[in-house]
C-alpha cells in the first residue's frame, strides 16, 4: 500500500483487510486440521530450569478431572510437602484422581542415598500399577526426572516400560529438570521451561499459592 493509499484508508477498510487476512489464516488452519485424525495416549515431558513444570502437569490433571477422566498423581520428590495441589485433589476430587506422595524431600534434605533409592523404587512400582490400570486415562509422574537424573531409577527401565507396556490410550506426563535424552527421544510432546528471572535469586523464598 502506498503512503497516499494508507492516508486515505478508513477504519472500515482496515476492518475489511483484517477480516480477509483472518479468513485466509482460518482456511489454511482448517486444511491442516483436516489431516489430523489420529488419537493416542501421549508421553509428555516437562523439563528445563524454569518454573512451571509441575504446575503445567497439574493443570492437565485438572483438565482430566473436568472431563470426568480418571487420573492419578505420583510425586517422587515433594511427597513430604503440604502442597495446595494435594489439598485440592484429595479434598475434592479423590473419586476421580488418586494422589500418591511417595517422595521424602530433595536429596540434599534426606542425605541418605539408599533411602532415596528405596523411595524412588516404591514410587515407580506404584506408577507402573497406575499406568497399567485400564480405567486410568492420565498419570502425572511429578519430579521423576530428578530421580532419573541421580540414577535412583534406571532410565532404560522407564523408557522400556513406557514404550512397551503403556496402554495405547493412556497419557503419562513426566516432570523435572534435566530430563534424560533417552526419555526425550521416545516422548510425543516435550516442553523445556526456560528460566529468565526468578525471585529466589533476589532473596525471596517460595511463596504459598505460587510455589506450593
Amino acid at each position: 500500500m502506498t503512503d497516499d493509499a494508507a492516508a486515505q484508508s478508513t477504519p472500515q477498510d482496515d476492518l475489511a483487510r483484517h477480516a480477509a487476512k483472518m479468513a485466509k489464516k482460518k482456511a489454511a488452519r482448517d486444511k491442516i486440521m483436516a489431516t489430523k485424525e489420529g488419537e493416542k495416549g501421549l508421553v509428555i515431558v516437562h523439563t528445563g530450569a524454569g518454573k512451571g513444570k509441575s504446575s503445567s502437569g497439574f493443570g492437565m490433571i485438572l483438565r482430566c478431572i473436568a472431563h470426568g477422566m480418571p487420573c492419578a498423581v505420583v510425586q517422587f520428590i515433594k511427597g513430604a510437602w503440604d502442597t495446595g495441589e494435594r489439598r485440592l485433589i484429595e479434598g475434592n476430587f479423590g473419586d476421580l484422581c488418586q494422589f500418591h506422595a511417595m517422595g521424602e524431600g530433595f536429596t540434599w534434605e534426606t542425605q541418605d542415598k539408599a533411602r532415596d533409592i528405596a523411595a524412588a523404587r516404591k514410587g515407580w512400582e506404584k506408577a507402573k500399577e497406575l499406568i497399567r490400570d485400564p480405567d486410568i486415562r492420565f498419570v502425572l509422574l511429578d519430579e521423576i526426572n530428578i530421580a532419573l537424573r541421580y540414577d535412583y531409577l534406571a532410565v532404560d527401565e522407564v523408557v522400556a516400560f513406557l514404550r512397551d507396556e503403556k496402554p495405547p490410550m493412556t497419557h503419562v506426563c513426566l516432570t523435572g529438570r534435566n530430563a534424560k535424552e533417552e526419555l526425550i527421544e521416545i516422548a510425543d510432546l516435550v516442553t523445556e521451561m526456560a528460566l529468565v528471572k526468578h525471585p529466589f535469586r533476589s532473596g525471596i523464598k517460595g511463596q504459598k499459592g505460587v510455589e506450593f
